[in-house]
């Protein structure tokens, strides 16, 4: 068993040291293979590889995927999460990257449907699996003595707070699923390259946000937010969500022609179905992970009430036993 010493401890104020040099190098020479894989040997590549190579997308997913390997290899054995929550969070981590940097990504930017299964990895199959894997400590040991004081800044924690104040949170987390989807918008969006990176994300990130409040194991927040309250968060983003698939799915007409004109991967699948298809990801599997993450709440909220019942049991047990033996407080 490898105990924490004191020179790792000591080498996590500074700036850069050796093994983070190496890492960085290896991640950049992985992503100039990339991209200029994929901008001169497309047709070479397998379906894994990137359809269109993103430097910020591929470095956020690389230095996500080191520090926190890093970080588990400084912590000392009591820290190290369990090994179900390091597959939660590599899990999560490689969904996100498989959406946005694969050829799923092509996919995606030609029909509806798969668009929203896109956006629900992205908001919120992504995000609530890392949430769960709960992996903030374990980043700030694996990261670079400037990422942590940057990602752990006073403007950075502040920032946080401001967005995951419960009302404006649940308002984010639905609002940024309404503002995507309004037709004209969207139909920039998939035309601006700027403009879809933005909206891709702000969708990784309000997610992450979002489930990260939702289920902190905490039983209070940072913010003062109970578990009662988190479960009320939680449920409070369905309805929306539920209201906004029902609309897409009565809707008469096709809503977003940008699929029409860039052409359907699949022909056999026309636009109404294709809107309605959409709608279903939204209304099932979106609410679906609102109603999993207040379920989680509520076990977590009936764990903490036995173990409160429990406690008033023992305290009431050891005040009659006092009595019985002629103690006194």
């Amino acid at each position: 068993m490898r105990t924490a010493d004191n020179g790792a401890s000591a080498r996590l104020g500074g700036m850069v040291d050796g093994p983070e040099l190496v890492a960085g190098a290896a991640i950049a020479c992985g992503g100039w293979a990339l991209a200029w894989l994929s901008r001169d040997h497309p047709a070479a590549l397998p379906a894994v590889a990137p359809w269109e190579f993103s430097w910020p997308e591929y470095l956020a997913a690389a230095f996500g995927v080191w520090w926190y390997a890093r970080g588990l290899w400084r912590s000392p054995s009591a820290h190290r999460p369990a090994w179900g929550k390091r597959f939660l969070y590599l899990i999560g981590v490689g969904m996100i990257y498989a959406v946005l940097q694969t050829r799923f990504l092509y996919l995606s930017e030609h029909m509806f449907f798969l668009h929203r299964v896109q956006h629900l990895v992205m908001h919120h199959l992504g995000p609530f699996l890392i949430a769960l894997a709960w992996p903030g400590a374990v980043l700030a040991r694996g990261m670079p003595g400037w990422a942590r004081r940057l990602a752990f800044s006073r403007a950075a924690r502040r920032l946080c707070a401001s967005v995951q104040k419960p009302v404006l949170a649940a308002v984010l987390f639905a609002g940024l699923v309404f503002l995507w989807l309004y037709p004209p918008l969207h139909f920039r969006a998939m035309v601006d390259a700027r403009l879809y990176a933005l909206m891709n994300w702000s969708m990784v990130v309000d997610g992450i946000l979002f489930f990260v409040l939702v289920l902190d194991p905490r039983p209070v927040t940072g913010t003062g937010l109970s578990l009662a309250g988190r479960i009320v968060l939680a449920l409070s983003v369905q309805i929306p969500q539920v209201a906004l698939g029902g609309v897409l799915a009565a809707a008469p007409a096709d809503l977003y022609p940008w699929y029409d004109l860039c052409g359907r991967i699949f022909p056999g699948i026309d636009a109404t179905t294709d809107q309605q298809l959409g709608a279903f990801v939204i209304l099932f599997p979106g609410g679906m992970m609102s109603a999993l993450a207040a379920l989680i709440l509520f076990a977590r909220l009936w764990r903490a009430e036995q173990a409160a019942a429990g406690d008033t049991a023992l305290a009431a047990l050891g005040g009659g036993a006092a009595l019985a033996t002629g103690g006194g407080p």
